[in-house]
């Protein structure tokens, strides 16, 4: 297993990834190539993608404002899950965040998904209680569809 940056011919592999995973949100413009190409171009030291058996198995979108980091879509394909993939990719992509001086990270993860919150609370990450999330959509045609798989 390879951890490594994720690039614009990942597209594909982490499309295809995504499209694997039940429940797993995906946005029609944000998600797209040219949507997933636009983020890699400004963050481009700090996705990373898992490679098992020839093809990818683990992905995070990571990118950073100059002054906090976020974490987006951490996944790890069912039949790799509990190996350490996720930790691994978490770690290298906090690295990378590191090196163009982040000193702080955050993410989004859904309260029905059980999987991922149980992950995140078993590698350290604090769920805040002391705010509020607020979205205001500016492009309504960005649409998240959840897959049913």
């Amino acid at each position: 297993m390879t951890i490594r940056t994720m690039t614009t011919d990942d597209y594909d592999g982490i499309y295809t990834l995504w499209m694997s995973i039940k429940g797993f949100g995906i946005r029609s413009i944000d998600d797209s190539r040219e949507g997933v190409e636009r983020f890699l171009k400004r963050n481009p030291t700090t996705s990373v993608v898992a490679e098992a058996d020839g093809r990818i198995v683990g992905g995070i979108l990571c990118g950073h404002d100059g002054r906090r980091g976020c974490l987006y879509h951490v996944c790890v394909h069912e039949d790799y899950r509990r190996r350490g993939i996720g930790k691994a990719m978490v770690v290298r992509a906090m690295e990378e965040l590191k090196k163009e001086q982040i000193n702080k990270v955050s993410l989004i993860a859904f309260s029905v998904n059980d999987i991922g919150n149980a992950f995140w609370n078993t590698i350290g990450w604090t769920e805040r209680l002391d705010l509020n999330y607020y979205d205001f959509v500016l492009n309504e045609k960005n649409i998240t569809a959840f897959n049913e798989n």
